[in-house]
């Protein structure tokens, strides 16, 4: 029996496939499997290739409104509100009326206008006496200079008073010496915020009561990383995703790319102007901004042939003779479940997909 048993053993010996004793070899940064090793079933490759490809980025964004067409509206004089023609949420034109204050300063320069109008008009009458008296002969040269330097100096003055009245948009020709100053609205716009009171006093530093602005068309400010910025231009094409908002997607352009890098952040605010006729958009509100470059040939491996060491990410290339050599790679970001490459592989090359950490401990 003992003679049976030996014989049987060493019979199933001679029939049974080889199996190697060694997994691997290790030559330099190549590590060789064995085509016989039990780790050749467990690594699976693929070539890479190139194809074309649409960079995306994303950013973190807030919805702002655009400054020209956005106006805060304050007295420019100290004195009390006696009439508003506003409110909430009503359409102004420019120049609408906003809101009625009676101002001593206000009455003040109107006064002054009247007085500088009223002095021009008695230099004006003295140049001209002097000019007949030089012209028929009994006149003095100096007296008429005297007379066209005066006249000049009042004129300017009228001239300041004029210019400094039309600011308030008040037109002199119609100004009643102490009527109430009418404020407008520089723009055109929507009523956004009304804090007007009738018979508030207000001084001349006091903040603005009244808030017009356009928002048909905002800005959403978004924070780009320092090493993205580069793929970003003017005039790229933008979609916004709001998160309350699931399944909307508003389209924007690059308005305007800041010279300026956060320290702090490490980012540069880019501007990008999105039309906002239905309101979707309302200045303070968070989005996504998502950009898209130009097509280019990139290559793209599965996340699982990347392999991390501190800060360094490689893949595993095959070489000849069952070699898998270990190369640093640059990526430049990520597309689901893959990664986009910078550097460090070219078209043709096989790596490792699967099992690359059986090569990592074998290193």
């Amino acid at each position: 029996m003992l003679i049976c048993i030996a014989w049987l053993a060493i019979s199933c010996h001679n029939n049974a496939t080889p199996v190697s004793s060694v997994n691997y070899t290790i030559n330099g940064d190549t590590t060789i499997i064995p085509e016989n090793s039990n780790l050749k079933e467990k690594i699976k490759t693929m070539p890479v290739s190139s194809a074309l490809y649409k960079h995306k980025l994303s950013a973190s964004g807030v919805v702002k409104a655009i400054p020209n067409n956005y106006a805060q509206i304050a007295s420019p004089f100290a004195g009390r509100i006696i009439k508003s023609f506003i409110k909430l949420g009503q359409r102004v034109a420019v120049n609408a009326p906003i809101f009625e204050i009676s101002s001593p300063s206000f009455f003040e320069a109107g006064k002054a206008y009247y007085q500088s109008k009223q002095e021009m008009q008695l230099t004006e009458k003295n140049l001209r006496r002097q000019q007949d008296l030089l012209k028929n002969g009994v006149g003095i040269q100096k007296d008429l200079e005297e007379a066209e330097v005066t006249f000049e100096l009042s004129k300017r003055t009228y001239e300041n008073s004029i210019a400094s009245l039309k600011v308030y948009h008040v037109n002199p020709e119609e100004l009643v010496l102490g009527q109430p100053l009418i404020v407008r609205s520089p723009i055109a716009g929507e009523v956004i915020s009304d804090n007007i009171v009738i018979g508030q006093y207000l001084r001349e530093d006091a903040g603005p009561v009244s808030i017009v602005a356009e928002l048909g068309k905002v800005w959403v400010v978004g924070q780009v990383k320092e090493k993205d910025i580069n793929n970003i231009h003017e005039s790229d094409e933008v979609e916004i995703a709001v998160a309350g908002m699931p399944g909307l997607s508003i389209h924007g352009v690059v308005y305007h790319i800041s010279e300026m890098l956060d320290e702090e952040t490490r980012s540069v605010e880019v501007f990008i102007e999105c039309e906002n006729k239905g309101r979707n958009l309302k200045p303070g509100m968070y989005v996504t901004a998502q950009f898209s470059e130009i097509a280019d040939n990139s290559i793209l491996i599965p996340s699982s042939a990347v392999l991390q060491l501190e800060e360094s990410s490689f893949v595993f290339v095959k070489t000849k003779g069952n070699g898998y050599l270990k190369r640093l790679i640059q990526t430049s970001g990520t597309d689901n479940d893959r990664v986009i490459l910078k550097s460090g592989l070219k078209s043709g090359e096989e790596i490792v997909t699967e099992g690359g950490f059986y090569l990592l401990d074998a290193k």
